[in-house]
């Protein structure tokens, strides 16, 4: 796919370039990446990736989930456990055999834009052949394979003065830029200007929540635990309780958005703890009068928008994630990634996700990168905010 057709669609066309408080994801690169080509997806608020099935929408969302994968520390085996189905279809190896892909992102920042590409050998041995971490056209750091027989890299970061700049090997199945904080010392101008890019990149690496709710784990009782929402959401129940009593606020925000999402009436969302605190039932209050209803007797379209309006509404201390240590959480971003957004929801319930999502992501804590269909893709090109990538061309 031509670089150009990743801007086209219902994507409105970018303003003039504006500085972002928190470290953000602004661009998503994919080359030889399954099926798209020299790609560009710039990367807003709410963006959604649209288009048929087989158009490369999960493709899109599981680089992105791998590069936070890696940003976090993962292993290249950790973040692509099937690295072959990343290879384009039809690719011929070289004289070596070899075979692999190319990706890479923008992070702007404080800092301003710095770019990362990564080049990932996938076969035969699946290994970093090449990073690179720049910034105005100036390279900060670059690792390249040398000797394919050793299990490293040769890194160059810039040092400045006398030096110029500093090498050393450095493993070749982690990205390197993650691993300049501990390798840098930051005594020289140049080095902390490497330090200051790459730390600016691994913060909005480590500041994703990929988010999948699984409504046939949702529907059983859960044991208290610390009630922070897993990626498939099966702990929904307990999340809800320590949402209730932490979160006054986001809680009555998101018992009115299952006013709209949730079949009859809404009174309240509230929770079942049997003596001895054993474990949690979600409910829905449905008022005076009427009988409570589990949530294991809702529809499994009703379970995955309560799901991700929670996730929408909320922030890293209530998911399961790790983000950065590096800034305070408020100086964070986070960005949730949904591939299937809207699978198994109705037109009702898909609208009001997006209008949470714009809720959530103008205020600047929340970013939504989503994959969707036609229909919310259709909603979405109307709402001012929402960016929608189609993949169809």
């Amino acid at each position: 796919m031509p670089a150009q057709a990743a801007r086209r669609g219902g994507t409105r066309p970018a303003g003039p370039a504006q500085r972002h408080a928190r470290p953000v994801i602004t661009e998503l690169r994919l080359s030889a990446f399954g099926r798209h080509r020299g790609a560009a997806f710039p990367i807003g608020p709410v963006t959604l990736f649209a288009g048929p099935s087989g158009s490369g929408k999960s493709q899109v969302l599981a680089a992105y989930e791998a590069l936070a994968g890696l940003g976090a520390g993962a292993t290249l085996e950790e973040a692509f456990p099937d690295p072959a189905a990343r290879i384009p279809e039809r690719a011929v190896p070289d004289a070596q055999r070899r075979r692999g892909f190319r990706l890479g992102c923008t992070v702007d920042g404080p800092a301003g834009p710095v770019r990362l590409d990564l080049a990932v050998q996938a076969e035969p041995t699946l290994r970093i052949a090449g990073e690179r971490l720049s910034q105005d056209g100036q390279i900060l750091f670059a690792t390249a394979l040398r000797d394919p027989g050793r299990r490293s890299v040769q890194a160059a970061w810039l040092t400045g003065g006398a030096v110029g700049v500093t090498r050393a090997p450095l493993p070749d199945d982690r990205l390197g830029t993650a691993l300049l904080p501990l390798r840098v010392a930051g005594s020289t101008a140049g080095q902390r200007k490497v330090l200051t890019a790459a730390e600016q990149v691994i913060v909005a690496l480590r500041s994703v929540f990929a988010c999948d709710p699984r409504p046939d784990r949702m529907r059983a009782p859960v044991p208290q635990g610390e009630g922070r929402l897993l990626g498939d959401c099966a702990n929904l129940a307990d999340v809800l309780r320590r949402t209730r009593h932490e979160c006054g606020t986001r809680h009555a925000l998101l018992t009115e958005a299952a006013r709209t999402g949730c079949a009859g009436p809404v009174a309240a969302l509230d929770v079942r703890v049997p003596e001895g605190g054993a474990a949690v039932t979600a409910v829905l209050d449905r008022g005076p009068g009427r009988p409570a209803t589990e949530l294991a007797r809702l529809g499994a379209g009703e379970l995955r928008f309560l799901a991700l309006a929670l996730v929408l509404l909320t922030g890293p201390g209530v998911l399961d994630m790790d983000p950065a240590a590096e800034l305070l959480s408020a100086q964070q971003a986070l960005t949730v990634l949904a591939d299937g957004l809207d699978r198994g929801l109705d037109g009702r319930q898909c609208g009001e996700l997006l209008r949470l999502a714009l809720l959530s992501c103008g205020r600047g804590h929340v970013r939504l990168v989503a994959a969707v269909g036609e229909g919310t893709a259709s909603a979405a090109r109307r709402l001012e905010g929402a960016s929608v990538v189609d993949l169809s061309s």
